[in-house]
């Protein structure tokens, strides 16, 4: 090859190719990132910081962004085009009103009439203001809500959404969680400093992990002490993620713990740090928090401040919506600035996780009930339970109950109790027909089967499980079949699309469960190819509540879907 030649394409390597970059775009680029690192993991923080300030992301924006931090356009494009947050504009297209109102569908406000409320926005505001249906935003048990910028409305109705209209209410306000002084002076992070000067044994805490039996609380329950030897038995560096992306229909216990009282949370990671031995740490929290993203921005600024222990490095990222990025290799992903998009294992996230490192994973509530187990002792928590389980449990319960919300409650009992005696029974006019126990993904059982115990592994003979500890209970005034619909319309919206069985099946079960006659012997064959070809647990569950319509509802299954 002539040397001029190769000379020249060896220089255009350097060079970025395509659209031209628009100085005045350059500029405002420049002037939100400020002396923000470059570097490539960032990207999804900086295209936040465009987001945020213009309420779009135009293409001139992204192409100088591409070229401040020396990436590729297209780069930059499949990552902010991925994420459901993001607003792309194309060139010579228009920006999208000043403001969006986002309107929760999911299960929980569907049966509280969120759709009725959507209509009636759109005939209000008539293109004047967005009105953007979405899946749940984890208020569950203020169905429905409605979030008018970023202020989340509860119990929203049309006249409480126009008065925060007009009273330019479009701002989260920060919860008025317990602050830093005030936690210490409760004993708070005396643990981690009993740990950090010898006084309390690393051993002696993995040992009381171990013998509590405390298992993860995102949703698999894999044991947690077992999980802090692993990782600590992998080679340093070793890299800590936290989960709060909690973008399960029918959850909102990190919510509910992170408003009130985040520092217990705080601890719990730093003494997991110590134990496993983890140089840094990512919180990556689902963007929906906005007020709770806030508060803990302050709340760690306080710790690096007037730190109890040495800190590791600790970083506080931001969703950008995407339920997938609760699987923990998706969230990685997003945490390194790429799609949320679930990798094949092995290797484990244990073994390779962020930046290639050995990384203890955690969901947020995990690491909230550290404190409290080494206090109090293994004893003090298998001391509770029921029906031969043992252990507490955060039950995220909405639907037709009287008394939703967080209720914390013996491992193993039934729903039937837990409406009885947390939430004080059902709703006037409402009869108990059914529930989701785990969720929109772990299925769907009828009142028939509620005294089965409520924990890890009761559920598999059933097709269901527990997951997070989402219950959404629903009454003979509903119908399983359409709330099943809801359920997979939302894992339709929500697949990544990596793989097949998940991006087709979805779609396809989708279409199927819409017929008012159900096709049951392909709705059995496409759930079961669901199951077991899909990469990860979003395709693999998501066919959990139509099988469950098959398996436990026959008399609704030749009824109207309307």
């Amino acid at each position: 090859m002539d040397i001029a030649v190769t000379r020249k394409r060896n220089k255009m390597r350097g060079q970025q190719r395509g659209r031209s970059v628009d100085a005045v775009a350059l500029q405002q680029v420049l002037a939100l990132l400020g002396d923000k690192p470059r570097r490539r993991d960032l990207l999804i923080e900086h295209l936040h910081l465009i987001q945020d300030k213009y309420g779009h992301l135009s293409a001139e924006h992204m192409t100088a962004l591409a070229s401040e931090m020396k990436l590729a356009p297209t780069e930059v494009y499949e990552v902010a085009s991925f994420y459901h947050h993001f607003d792309l504009v194309k060139e010579g297209h228009h920006a999208p009103p000043e403001l969006t109102i986002r309107v929760c569908d999911s299960v929980t406000c569907e049966l509280n009439n969120a759709h009725e409320l959507i209509k009636a926005l759109d005939g209000k505001y008539e293109g004047k203001i967005r009105i953007q249906p979405v899946p749940c935003v984890g208020r569950c048990e203020q169905a429905p809500v409605a979030v008018v910028g970023t202020n989340p409305i509860p119990f929203a109705d049309l006249d409480k959404v126009s008065q925060a209209v007009d009273n330019d209410q479009r701002h989260a306000d920060t919860p008025d969680c317990i602050k830093y002084e005030e936690y210490v002076k409760t004993g708070g992070y005396q643990l981690a400093k009993n740990i950090a000067d010898g006084s309390l044994d690393k051993e002696a805490v993995l040992t009381t992990l171990e013998d509590s039996g405390l298992r993860g609380l995102g949703g698999a329950g894999f044991p947690a002490g077992r999980k802090w030897r692993i990782v600590g038995d992998q080679p340093a560096p070793r890299i800590m993620a936290v989960n709060i992306d909690e973008g399960e229909p029918g959850t909102f216990k990190d919510r509910y713990y992170l408003e009130r009282d985040p520092h217990r949370f705080f601890e719990g990671m730093l003494i997991a740090a110590q134990v496993v031995g983890t140089d840094a740490i990512y919180i990556y929290l689902r963007d929906e928090y906005a007020g709770i993203r806030k508060s803990m921005a302050e709340e760690l600024d306080k710790l690096h401040a007037n730190p109890p222990v040495d800190l590791p490095h600790i970083e506080l990222r931001r969703g950008a919506g995407a339920y997938v990025c609760g699987e923990e290799s998706a969230m990685i992903e997003s945490i390194e600035g790429k799609r949320g998009m679930p990798r094949l294992r092995p290797p484990f996230v244990a073994q390779v996780g962020v930046f290639g490192r050995p990384t203890l994973e955690h969901n947020m509530e995990t690491l909230y009930w550290v404190r409290d187990l080494i206090e109090k002792g293994a004893d003090w928590f298998t001391s509770h339970g029921r029906n031969g389980r043992k252990g507490l449990r955060s039950f995220s319960v909405s639907g037709r109950v009287n008394k939703p919300g967080i209720h914390l409650a013996p491992a193993g009992i039934t729903v039937k109790e837990l409406i009885a005696e947390y939430c004080d029974g059902m709703l006037d006019g409402h009869n108990f027909y059914g529930y989701f126990p785990g969720g929109a993904s772990g299925g769907i059982l009828p009142a028939s089967m509620g005294d089965i115990p409520l924990d890890f592994d009761t559920l598999n003979e059933y097709g269901c499980f527990i997951g997070s500890a989402a219950i959404m209970i629903f009454s003979d005034q509903d119908k399983a079949r359409k709330l099943a619909l809801n359920a997979m319309k939302f894992f339709e919206h929500e697949s990544c699309g990596k793989c097949t069985p998940c991006r087709v099946g979805t779609s396809k079960a989708v279409k199927l469960m819409s017929k008012q006659d159900w096709d049951q012997p392909l709705m059995k064959e496409l759930s079961q190819t669901m199951g077991d070809a899909s990469i990860c647990g979003l395709g693999q569950a998501a066919s959990n509540p139509m099988q469950c319509v098959l398996n436990y509802f026959p008399e609704e299954l030749a009824q109207d879907t309307e």
